[in-house]
């Protein structure tokens, strides 16, 4: 569901988009028809469908999809750069729109995977100072990226956080939270990092976890979820990308030929690799 393409042919009905543009796709296809998508709040669409999962996706020569569900691509945004749109429109809504950055503010963003390094460059771009935290597996390829990126990284097996975070903020605790991990671990940890009357953003997708929330109460913390990414979170990171203040160009990783797909796979999954790009 993350990809560019070109228009090759339309419907009779299609109008907005001409035969050879280059056009990017907003996968959580809302009905068009609830209250969520009245609002514009079609990526928490009550019913919902995402290409990839619902639909048929982008490995494939040719996809078909409603122009409703379509941007186009600016002509200073490379194609295998606008092929990651989507996660980086993800991070804009989660850091501009969901969060309280802010420049200045000291941030930690817990998980170097993709969208916790899109995250970083987001909250970097909106003036913030960002740490980001991994574990053992992230230290050949992602923390490293990290640093290569222009932040401070942690491996919480081996370094101690919270002595990082008391060298940077003299104790207070980080102003906010981005847990990108996709662990039960990582919102324990973001209440042990953030500041009272701080801010936890969940973009990970954790499963089921157990934790005191006693903490959070008396310390005001305010726990903000986010998820998917709307027409102006897209046009966002368009700008963000157009502009520098998202590195796509050191951030992807484009040696795989869609044939070695599972080697790519295996090498995301054992963190020898943050982002693979396909050219199908």
């Amino acid at each position: 569901h993350e990809y560019t393409g070109r228009v090759v042919e339309r419907g009779d009905e299609a109008s907005r988009f001409s035969v050879g543009e280059r056009v990017v796709e907003r996968p959580i296809r809302g009905c068009g028809e609830c209250f969520q998508c009245q609002i514009g709040e079609e990526s928490i669409c009550q019913d919902a469908v995402l290409t990839g999962i619902d639909l048929d996706g982008a490995y494939a020569g040719y996809i078909a999809v409603p122009e409703s569900a379509l941007q186009s691509v600016p002509s200073n945004v490379e194609p295998k750069h606008a092929a990651l749109v989507e996660p980086t429109a993800i991070c804009t809504r989660a850091v501009i729109q969901n969060s309280r950055v802010k420049a200045g503010d000291r941030v930690l963003v817990a998980g170097p995977g993709p969208i916790g390094l899109l995250c970083a460059q987001v909250a970097a771009s909106q003036g913030a100072e960002v740490v980001v935290a991994g574990v053992g597996r992230d230290t050949n390829y992602r923390l490293p990226l990290a640093e290569e990126l222009g932040y401070p990284a942690v491996n919480i097996e081996e370094d101690d956080l919270t002595a990082t975070q008391r060298e940077l903020t003299g104790g207070v605790g980080f102003d906010v939270v981005f847990d990108t991990t996709g662990h039960p671990s990582g919102l324990p940890m973001a209440v042990e990092q953030v500041r009272k009357g701080g801010q936890i953003v969940l973009v990970g997708q954790t499963g089921e976890t157990t934790m005191e929330f006693t903490p959070l109460v008396r310390a005001e913390v305010d726990l903000q979820c986010t998820y998917g990414a709307t027409f102006e979170d897209f046009e966002r990171a368009f700008r963000l990308i157009g502009s520098g203040d998202v590195d796509h160009a050191t951030f992807l990783d484009d040696r795989y030929r869609l044939t070695e797909s599972e080697d790519a796979f295996e090498a995301f999954l054992a963190g020898e690799t943050c982002k693979p790009v396909f050219d199908v």
